[in-house]
């Protein structure tokens, strides 16, 4: 694991057949990655579990944590590390009852102090704020600025994922601001995923100066 406060937490393509484990296997091998999350939309959960599968072992030997988005259901059947969960996605309280304390339950707080106050309160692990820049992957319906990483790891001690839009190019504010994790897909998955990781890991070292 790496020494630096600010640590890389991948998200998967929507497309994880194929030939991915091998980029993720090569992307979790380039460089430190605290995190890997699963997320892949319009799949049934049985479908899902077989992309997961290999997906999920290729974290276990690298004791990087495998976290399923959206769905409380595929991660308890996983028996995955964690579940990040949109504002929809259902209850930190549900999720815990049903993953168990050791759960890492992250949650989608766009980029309200409000919704990040209250998933501290109710127990989440962490809280994810963005978009900061215009995303690759995902329709950007929130910004987010640094001002607010800085606020939110001033006053409290409960990890914060900064998300949207994130590269090697612009991601060193983020870490100054006090992002605890930074989640990336486009930027690792969109070109060479090893000089991906190289790139971001590198552009956080030059951050933490």
């Amino acid at each position: 694991m790496s020494d630096l406060a600010c640590q890389l937490y991948l998200i998967s393509p929507l497309e994880v057949g194929g030939l991915f484990p091998d980029r993720l296997a090569r992307a979790l091998d380039a460089g430190p990655v605290a995190a890997f999350q699963f997320r892949v939309k319009g799949l049934d959960e049985h479908e899902a579990a077989r992309l997961a599968d290999p997906l999920q072992r290729i974290c276990a030997d690298r004791d990087v944590a495998f976290i399923v988005n959206d769905s409380i259901s595929l991660a308890k059947r996983l028996g995955a590390d964690g579940v990040h969960l949109g504002q929809d996605d259902g209850s930190v309280a549900d999720a815990r009852a049903r993953l168990g304390k050791a759960a890492q339950i992250g949650v989608t707080c766009h980029a309200s102090r409000h919704l990040a106050m209250e998933a501290g309160e109710v127990g989440a692990d962490y809280v994810a704020f963005g978009a900061f820049f215009p995303s690759a992957t995902k329709d950007t319906k929130h910004v987010a600025e640094p001002e607010l990483l800085e606020w939110w790891s001033r006053l409290f001690e409960l990890p914060c994922v900064a998300i949207g839009g994130i590269t090697a190019a612009n991601c060193g504010p983020l870490a100054q601001a006090g992002a605890d994790f930074l989640a990336v897909s486009h930027a690792v998955w969109g070109g060479d995923e090893a000089a991906g990781v190289r790139a971001l890991n590198d552009a956080i070292a030059r951050a933490a100066g």
